[in-house]
């Protein structure tokens, strides 16, 4: 019974752990601040005791509170679902359509991704969210959609508020408080006087509030848009991508296929069920999923394994010829090097003059790669790879490949 009590209280720690990220805390911070000004000034505009609409502001007001940290923390703490430790499909022929996690030791499920924040493969992952310092997948699909959705919500009813309390605080100021402007207003004033006093700083503590509560509408709010695009096509960010993939594979080397996506049931409900459940359990176990007909239940898969044998072919081979720290924006790089740092969390490789490395993907001044170690990759072992300027490296004579080669996918990202 101690153990498992040891267990639970261990479990619990790392859990609670998420929370010290700049993810959660910045976006903890903001819900907050627009929560607390919202109540504070809810009370100034609509006093919520004496009368039906105000109460109503106000209980709808907690209500959105309530709604978003309940998503919030479900999308952190549920978390997407990883896939079994060891896992291997059960007919073992199936094996060699999969891709093998050596970090987790198993097969790749059908829609799953290992995530190097995680360290774990996780079941349809769409992607690691620094917000919630968790991956968005299988099991919190759901909740970080509605959390897109209620957010935006709750602050467009917030900015309301502050926009409403600062007109009506300054229009009884206007007419009632100085002796300068002597207009009648008396409709704008209300019975009983607020409680609080709306002095300089309350007025400046309401206007940055607004300034957060618009600047997540229209952040918060373009990704739920983009959330709910790839939904209702039942697919992940990664699967679309890995689609786009797919057309550009099969019209570079002018095949003669065409790549059909195999988890689209044809129908926007369908897939939107496929997500969102009266229970708030998602269907299926994570690991087998329904496929549209005429499609392979490991389309996919197969797909994924081609361009991997094709980014293999197409990579490109290069020598360091300048010593690189690692830093996310070098400054002694130059300054186009600097101001163009990929905006991903991905990492950056320290590099040293004399060293190897194998570009897969690049932009204009920066390239993706693997780390060549003893003259060779061995995937999953001592692998090292990331970002790395592209002037402090050179292509490497002996290679046949051209440079456009990693330049060329960088649409891609």
């Amino acid at each position: 019974m101690g153990t498992f009590c040891s267990v639970i209280r261990f479990e619990n720690l790392q859990e609670l752990k998420r929370l010290c990220h700049w993810g959660p805390i910045i976006a903890l911070g903001v819900i907050a601040i627009c929560s607390t000004m919202a109540m504070i000034d809810s009370v100034l505009w609509y006093w919520p005791l004496h009368t039906t609409g105000g109460s109503v502001n106000f209980i709808m007001l907690i209500n959105w509170t309530v709604m978003i940290l309940y998503n919030y923390f479900n999308a952190m703490f549920v978390g997407p679902g990883f896939v079994p430790l060891g896992w291997k499909p059960e007919n073992s022929q199936d094996s060699m359509y999969l891709q093998y996690c050596k970090v987790c030791q198993a097969y790749k499920a059908p829609r799953s991704h290992h995530c190097r924040k995680c360290n774990r493969c996780v079941m349809k992952m769409d992607h690691h969210c620094p917000w919630i310092n968790n991956c968005c997948g299988y099991q919190n699909h759901a909740s970080f959609t509605l959390f897109l959705l209620l957010a935006p919500l709750g602050c467009i009813h917030a900015a309301f508020i502050f926009v409403m309390t600062m007109y009506t605080q300054l229009y009884n100021r206007l007419s009632f408080g100085w002796n300068t402007v002597k207009i009648d207003m008396s409709a704008a004033r209300r019975d009983p006087l607020p409680i609080f006093p709306f002095g300089l700083a309350a007025f400046a503590a309401t206007l940055f509030a607004l300034g957060l509560a618009l600047g997540t509408t229209i952040a918060v709010g373009m990704l739920f848009f983009i959330q709910m695009k790839i939904i209702l096509r039942n697919k992940t960010s990664i699967e679309s991508w890995i689609e786009e993939k797919a057309k550009d594979r099969i019209q570079y080397y002018q095949l003669d296929e065409v790549f059909v996506f195999p988890y689209d049931m044809g129908s926007r409900w369908k897939n939107f069920k496929q997500v969102f459940t009266w229970s708030g359990v998602p269907e299926g176990d994570g690991l087998e999923w329904p496929i549209r007909e005429g499609c392979h239940q490991y389309s996919l898969t197969i797909e994924q394994l081609k361009q991997k044998a094709d980014k293999r072919v197409r990579s490109v081979r290069y020598k360091v010829i300048e010593d690189y720290s690692g830093s996310c924006c070098p400054l002694n790089k130059g300054i186009k090097t600097f101001f163009t740092s990929p905006c991903t969390e991905e990492p950056r490789i320290r590099l040293q003059k004399g060293e190897f490395v194998l570009a897969t993907r690049g932009l204009r001044y920066w390239l993706y790669g693997d780390k060549i170690l003893d003259d060779s990759i061995i995937e999953g072992v001592s692998r090292v790879r990331g970002w790395f300027p592209r002037n402090c490296v050179e292509k490497c004579p002996c290679d046949t490949e051209t440079e456009s080669a990693p330049e060329g996918e960088k649409k891609n990202r």
